[in-house]
């Protein structure tokens, strides 16, 4: 049974803006008047360069605290992890589940999982190739949730000082860790997922 042509060989490919069917001698879309690309421009290069950027933004998130917290006359400031530990030993087990995942588990995922479908669509690689369509779908998901520690941070400090039990306010490591979240956000953006089933159009 022979497979229907690629939209590739009927001059066709979609808008990246608005997903309207264009030809490929169109310059720009006729729905939305985006400049219409057959594939991403420099997407592989693009990708690394955002990732690789929030791979060094991350160190720092880490590394600086993210909150000053001064309950009780007690002060003290908090990276993300001590943060963690910190709302775990009071008790808070929801709250440091929620910032261990979204400011360690998500984060980390996103580095290897783009750069495994970095690698593979540079080394023109036919393993898996629907499950790495896939994941790429997923890290677009879990991409939206990223900024959830910082939701938390800012809604712990709003309780705290809504009730007057002290003062929390936010420290230099929250910045680079929004960073980190706008830099992997734009590097998964960057990356373009008809790369992965190219290799395959090239043996047909």
């Amino acid at each position: 049974m022979s497979l229907p042509p690629y939209a590739r060989e009927l001059g066709l490919c979609l808008c990246h803006t608005c997903g309207q069917v264009c030809g490929m001698d169109q310059l720009h879309c006729p729905r939305c008047l985006s400049r219409v690309h057959a594939r991403k421009p420099e997407s592989i290069a693009r990708t690394w360069a955002f990732l690789l950027a929030s791979l060094i933004f991350y160190i720092p998130a880490n590394l600086l605290p993210v909150m000053y917290s001064d309950m009780l006359g007690h002060g003290s400031e908090n990276t993300i992890m001590t943060g963690v530990v910190e709302f775990w030993e009071a008790g808070s087990w929801d709250i440091a589940l929620v910032i261990f995942i979204a400011s360690v588990a998500v984060p980390c995922m996103k580095f290897f999982l783009l750069g495994l479908l970095l690698v593979t669509c540079q080394r023109r690689s036919r393993w898996a190739m629907r499950e790495r369509a896939k994941l790429y779908r997923f890290v677009e998901l879990i991409g939206y949730w990223s900024m959830l520690d910082v939701l938390v941070v800012a809604l712990v400090a709003a309780l705290v000082q809504f009730h007057a039990l002290g003062t929390i306010e936010p420290r230099p490591g929250i910045l680079f860790f929004g960073m980190v979240v706008v830099l992997t956000m734009l590097s998964a953006m960057s990356f373009d997922p008809r790369l992965i089933w190219d290799v395959e159009v090239e043996n047909d």
